[in-house]
């Protein structure tokens, strides 16, 4: 993958996982897989994460795997050894965006505020993960940073769920939301992957 930006032309929600057990990476993979969501974002917030990236870059080739939760160029260069073909910040750092750029990985990188959006774009970014979206002002935050920034588009994360993802995917300046709601931590827990398999299926019909 070159760019980031062509991660929404995959589906509608990228699914931000966080991953406790290394046994449920593969199998947690392959149902959102078979729900139609191929763009995963592994979190690396988990002290399994860079195995459980490993594990699913081996066994499930059809995922788009992403690392989440990149905050350092020493995060950014594991993701990447670990089999990750994107990263993603939750804030950006010119020292992140530089080690991303430096070793090939496709960044998109967390911002909340116009002076974030400037310092990303100052950087060559202009497809952004707005974080934490809900509490950083949601939908007019989103519209209000449309006036200033027509050329940078969003992907809005942060306490969405399936009844608000419509309502974020429907604005101009967003092209794809992340959510942790496919993922809930009772079916990984308990191997409901079929219940994951219907949740990403329904997360891939969301349309704007």
């Amino acid at each position: 993958m070159k760019n980031t930006l062509e991660l929404p032309s995959h589906g509608p929600v990228i699914p931000v996982i966080v991953i406790e057990r290394v046994q449920d990476a593969v199998p947690l993979a392959q149902a959102l897989v078979a729900g139609g969501v191929r763009v995963l974002e592994v979190t690396m917030r988990t002290a399994v994460a860079l195995q459980a990236i490993e594990a699913i870059a081996r066994a499930v080739p059809d995922a788009i795997l992403g690392a989440g939760t990149v905050r350092s160029a020493a995060d950014a260069q594991a993701a990447k050894d670990a089999g990750s073909v994107f990263a993603v910040s939750p804030g950006y750092t010119a020292s992140v965006g530089a080690a991303c750029r430096n070793i090939g990985l496709p960044l998109l990188p967390g911002v909340a505020t116009a002076s974030e959006v400037m310092a990303a774009q100052a950087d060559g970014l202009s497809f952004l993960k707005f974080f934490p979206a809900t509490a950083a002002g949601g939908i007019p935050m989103l519209k209000a940073l449309a006036g200033p920034f027509p050329d940078v588009v969003f992907c809005p994360t942060g306490g969405i769920n399936i009844e608000t993802a419509p309502q974020f995917l429907a604005l101009p300046n967003v092209k794809v939301c992340g959510g942790s709601w496919l993922t809930p931590a009772d079916a990984v827990a308990s191997g409901d992957w079929a219940r994951i398999t219907q949740l990403a299926r329904q997360a891939q019909a969301l349309r704007a």
